[in-house]
């Protein structure tokens, strides 16, 4: 029975009830009324009133459950759809619920796609300009500091040569800059060695102690994967080191069946109840894009952990 139906027949079972006593009560309305008789007839709407307010609600029982089943749902977390009840007449609507999240799925991935595509072709161009432009103007200052401090008295020529390692460290850091933005190696040497250089860095500005456990021979990944993968650790990574108040992390990636996993273990205090933030929504939206899986949950040490499973490039590419 539809919910239209079922709604009907439960008010018409109160309409049915209140006719049938007016009907056969032994109650007669006088003109003009009387005191008896309104109190009689205020009554009986009292009651119609309170039986139509209990069906009801049993009747729109199902729409109640149904609005909590939808809050529940989180397009970050795709594939979650509900299942129409045996019975309580709310079929369509959750097929329309269903449908609807099949279309938003799709509009969010295809737009989501698009936007870390603009963005990562920005990395790139900001990335380019710090090193081509930007150090290169430092190289050249770089040099014109040397040559002058070569000929220098000795009391400016030291602080010349303070100047020139003042130089020398910002485009040390230029240079970090640019490779976080793009990560070159990944491209040249593979995305174990992209890691590796990862942790070294982390490693050595933040104070963290990274553990590596990086196998070879991990099954094919295709490049977007790849880069997936190599983010989701720089941001994890980054989140350690920001928010964790850890001293040591765990970095892995290993292959399971035809799977890759990238596992990150903390020590520090953990995420506990706290909403999540724009890095690690941003973690989901770039997992999403190659049709991986992101876990984040308490870690064997007392931190957080971050698994990653993603597909091959075979199921990856499947449709």
């Amino acid at each position: 029975m539809s919910l239209f139906w079922r709604i009907f027949a439960l008010n018409a079972v109160v309409l049915g009830a209140a006719t049938a006593l007016l009907l056969w009560a032994p109650v007669t309305v006088s003109v003009p009324i009387l005191l008896p008789e309104a109190a009689i007839l205020l009554g009986g709407l009292a009651v119609m009133l309170i039986a139509n307010a209990a069906l009801l609600r049993i009747g729109l029982a199902p729409l109640d459950r149904l609005s909590r089943l939808m809050s529940t749902v989180d397009l970050l977390r795709p594939g979650q759809r509900l299942s129409p009840p045996a019975r309580g007449g709310i079929a369509e609507p959750v097929h329309a619920f269903n449908s609807m999240l099949d279309r938003l799925e799709a509009e969010r991935a295809l737009s989501n796609a698009r936007a870390l595509s603009a963005q990562e072709t920005e990395r790139r161009r900001v990335s380019a300009e710090l090193h081509d432009e930007v150090g290169q103007s430092l190289t050249a200052v770089l040099l014109g500091i040397k040559r002058v401090a070569d000929q220098a008295p000795e009391p400016l020529r030291g602080e010349l040569l303070l100047a020139q390692e003042t130089v020398r460290d910002s485009l040390d850091e230029v240079r970090r800059l640019a490779r976080r933005l793009r990560p070159g190696v990944l491209e040249d040497l593979g995305l174990v060695a992209a890691l590796t250089s990862l942790a070294t860095d982390v490693a050595t500005h933040t104070g963290v102690k990274v553990a590596r456990d990086l196998r070879a021979g991990l099954p094919a990944l295709g490049p977007d994967a790849e880069l997936v993968v190599y983010r989701i650790a720089q941001e994890g990574l980054t989140n350690v080191a920001r928010h964790a108040e850890a001293t040591r992390v765990e970095l892995a990636l290993h292959g399971e069946g035809s799977r890759v996993v990238l596992r990150i273990d903390d020590d520090g205090h953990g995420v506990g109840g706290a909403p999540e933030g724009a890095g690690i929504r941003g973690m989901r939206e770039r997992a999403l894009l190659v049709g991986a899986t992101l876990d984040i949950a308490p870690g064997p040490a007392g931190g957080t952990r971050v698994l990653l499973t993603v597909p091959t490039m075979r199921e990856g590419d499947r449709p």
